[in-house]
């Protein structure tokens, strides 16, 4: 089973939110320069982002976006699914018909195996992800790397 970049991009833009949001607003720019992600691709996520009520923009000058909620009440898997991504481990997609149109003997196995990773998804908040030592660690030299605008503060715990 593989995450797509739809969704592991989705993550890594909020976690970025997450991690600035007792900063000002954080632009769409500011996230495609230090997390590497393709200034389009971003506005695609973020549309499906904001229609699910993860996220607001901010116009006008010194705006951008922020989370819509306190991290600690947004999942990752609410981001994933909100872009439509699935947690699929079976071959057939879950449509039954993984051998010549009928279902395979080990397909209510995959199922079991993605309703567990849904569930593990569905325990882990943004908040649970910034408060992680080696995440704060690499936000602070994504940001430097980066030449963010606005930098992580590092006395933030």
């Amino acid at each position: 089973m593989r995450l797509s970049t739809k969704g592991r991009y989705a993550v890594t833009a909020m976690l970025d939110l997450a991690l600035h949001e007792h900063q000002k607003p954080v632009t769409l720019a500011d996230i495609s320069q230090c997390e590497r992600i393709s200034l389009s691709y971003l506005e695609q996520l973020f549309a499906r982002l904001r229609r699910n009520g993860l996220v607001e923009g901010i116009r006008g000058p010194g705006g951008g976006y922020r989370l819509a909620r306190p991290a600690t009440e947004v999942t990752i898997a609410e981001i994933i699914s909100a872009v439509d991504e699935k947690v699929d481990a079976t071959g057939c997609l879950g449509k039954q018909n993984c051998r010549d149109g009928v279902t395979c003997l080990t397909h209510e196995l995959w199922c079991d195996l993605s309703n567990e990773i849904f569930t593990f998804l569905s325990g882990i908040s943004l908040s649970d992800l910034v408060n992680r030592p080696e995440v704060r660690l690499a936000a602070e030299r994504i940001d430097d790397v980066g030449a963010r605008e606005q930098p992580l503060h590092r006395s933030a715990a």
